[in-house]
């Protein structure tokens, strides 16, 4: 019987959530604040969570770290929500974290760009197609940054590997997101705007149906309205929610996104909810620009 993955392509058309991984004051992962922070996100109404994402600090965690944090989540989920699980580095280990998702009882794999001075497209193909042929029973979700690759690669992909469903699209160009999406195949995959939500009206206007998030960590409303506004067409709507965030992810986009991740713990530091630790090469922000995070926060009415 050949499996459709409804409720997964339901899933990824949807806020998709890039949960922080919090630290504890001896650097460790710290459990229990993690815990804490996905049900906020489940309480908020997210239901798709990705453990060891970018935001999640996944290449500053260590295999066994990235390991607990996806069993955290399974556990903490629960039936409130459908896992998408990073999954990355070389072939073996991304293997081997894919079949622990699945074990586990997650629904969707994401596969984060191959780090390697040299990628060629069919490289790509094969480092992809490992991955997805040693985890049938789970969506696949490839992590695409980089504005080399053709859709035409992205449809070989899938016609060796039917369970690869959606794409994560991080390329920031909307045009050209646009020609990809038709050339791999518009509604052969669901396109996920893989740049959060300062893309996410122009992606959605070329055919995404659902974006990433690391500000969902600090207020699930406001991505929440974002995608309702544009679930309805409504882009009026969702371009108030963009001027809402503009700033705070202008802070986190600045200096080539070096304070990504810094700019959403120090908001949760602010409200209260993790520490503000984050792991090198990223770095804690200067005490002019926390001030200025606080006055973001503080008009968001959390």
């Amino acid at each position: 019987m050949t499996t459709t993955f409804e409720t997964q392509r339901a899933a990824l058309a949807d806020v998709v959530a890039i949960p922080v991984t919090p630290f504890a004051e001896d650097g460790s992962v710290d459990e229990g604040v993690h815990r804490a922070l996905l049900r906020r996100l489940l309480d908020g109404g997210i239901r798709t969570l990705t453990p060891n994402g970018n935001t999640g600090e996944f290449y500053a965690l260590s295999p066994e770290e990235r390991r607990r944090v996806t069993e955290i989540t399974v556990d903490e989920a629960g039936d409130r929500g459908v896992i998408l699980v990073g999954v990355g580095h070389d072939v073996p280990t991304a293997v081997a974290s894919a079949r622990h998702a699945r074990d586990l009882g997650a629904q969707m794999v994401m596969v984060h760009q191959p780090v390697h001075p040299y990628v060629s497209q069919s490289g790509w193909v094969d480092y992809h197609r490992a991955v997805a042929q040693a985890v049938p029973e789970l969506g696949v979700v490839p992590y695409i940054r980089s504005a080399q690759l053709t859709g035409a690669r992205l449809a070989e992909l899938a016609d060796a590997c039917p369970n690869v469903i959606g794409v994560k699209y991080a390329v920031p160009d909307a045009a050209r997101f646009a020609a990809f999406a038709r050339d791999a195949g518009l509604d052969r995959f669901v396109w996920v705007a893989g740049l959060a939500e300062p893309y996410a009206p122009s992606y959605f206007s070329a055919g995404a149906t659902g974006f990433t998030s690391g500000l969902v960590n600090v207020a699930p409303a406001v991505s929440v309205n974002m995608i309702e506004a544009l679930r309805s067409g409504d882009y009026p709507a969702a371009m108030k929610v963009w001027e809402q965030i503009r700033r705070f992810e202008e802070l986190r986009a600045a200096n080539g996104s070096a304070n990504n991740v810094t700019v959403v713990k120090e908001a949760l530091a602010v409200l209260g909810l993790c520490r503000r630790e984050v792991r090198p090469p990223s770095r804690q922000l200067p005490e002019g620009e926390r001030a200025e995070v606080a006055a973001i926060v503080a008009g968001w009415s959390i």
